[in-house]
């Protein structure tokens, strides 16, 4: 497995900003980075913070490579604290990954995976403790419904184009990505978002005015971009 592609103290403090605070500093920087329709696939599903190791996968049509073997090459070509993330266009009739590639991504260091569709196994990446993302459920078995298209490549989340080593933060409110070049400067303004927001709930708790509150930090200008 090759080293972390970010340190880990800028790993774990994304753990204490949610991806609110940090969705509103991206907007603040006009950064977009916003996937829909993406969401973890069980209530309580651990947070995910992570660099992207990403995948394409394609119709049987256009290639000819089995999406289980190079679902393997991309987990054992990755980097400790990496995020699979994979993208088939959308399609919701073929399921992404299932258990064994869960628990393969797991014993490598994956810190987890997103999927622009549907995956299957869920149990097993809920007794595993791994965050998974996804569009939803599916049963099938992934072996004849796709090919393998290619790792370290650009693909897409949500509508949103993922580059390799970009960071991705998954909580209940949905995923994000971050462009790898912008990852310091969100952080520190989404620490300080989270800052303020902190320290108005304390004040509306103390019996101060809410709006005074607001007011008195500036609030709604610390947002707009």
């Amino acid at each position: 497995m090759n080293p972390s592609r970010l340190p880990l103290d800028v790993l774990r403090a994304y753990r204490y900003v949610s991806t609110p605070n940090i969705s509103d500093a991206m907007d603040r920087l006009g950064i977009s980075g916003h996937p829909s329709g993406i969401r973890p696939m069980w209530d309580a599903c651990p947070k995910l913070v992570g660099t992207a190791a990403t995948m394409k996968l394609v119709p049987v049509s256009e290639s000819s490579e089995s999406p289980v073997i190079g679902t393997l090459k991309t987990i054992m070509e990755g980097h400790a604290n990496d995020v699979l993330v994979i993208d088939i266009g959308g399609n919701p009739n073929v399921n992404l990954m299932g258990g064994v590639a869960g628990a393969t991504a797991m014993h490598y260091g994956f810190a987890g995976c997103v999927a622009d569709g549907m995956v299957r196994d869920i149990d097993e990446y809920k007794t595993l403790g791994l965050p998974v993302f996804a569009k939803g459920p599916i049963q099938t078995s992934i072996r004849g419904r796709c090919s393998f298209g290619g790792y370290n490549v650009d693909v897409k989340l949500g509508g949103v184009t993922v580059h390799p080593g970009d960071l991705i933060v998954g909580d209940e409110n949905g995923v994000l990505v971050i462009p790898a070049a912008k990852i310091n400067e969100v952080l520190v303004l989404a620490q300080k978002l989270k800052g303020v927001e902190d320290s108005v709930i304390a004040a509306v708790r103390r019996g101060e005015d809410p709006i005074e509150a607001h007011h008195k930090v500036s609030y709604d200008s610390m947002l707009k971009g």
